[in-house]
């Protein structure tokens, strides 16, 4: 019984963790962060027009990361959209996820997810 709450709670936590990167991403790209009254300065659209012509006029031949417009090799290897306050955690079978950093050591994301999968945190 604990273990399946732990696992729930777990699985929630990803599922926010993904969902509160794509909003931050897609803030700063539709321009949520701009300062208004900028002179001669247009704001960005209010729908996805912008990120649709940029996806539909990127040319990559193996695997266009949805969330960076990064053109890798395999989806695993896109890279997180703001690597300054983000680290990629591999999951395992080619899955990874961006998540806030841990802290001030390098890993310490990766480590805090390793414990919560053991259920030790």
């Amino acid at each position: 019984m604990f273990a399946k709450s732990i696992t729930v709670l777990w699985s929630l936590f990803l599922l926010m963790t993904a969902v509160q990167a794509q909003f931050q991403f897609f803030e700063q790209m539709f321009g949520g962060n701009q300062q208004h009254g900028h002179q001669g300065e247009q704001e960005a659209a209010s729908d996805s027009s912008w990120y649709q012509r940029t996806w539909e006029g990127a040319h990559c031949t193996r695997y266009l990361c949805p969330g960076t417009l990064a053109c890798v090799h395999f989806p695993h290897h896109c890279p997180c959209p703001h690597p300054d306050v983000e680290e990629k955690v591999e999951l395992g079978e080619g899955s990874a996820i961006c998540v806030s950093r841990g802290g001030f050591k390098a890993g310490e994301a990766a480590r805090k997810i390793e414990l919560a999968r053991k259920g030790l945190l």
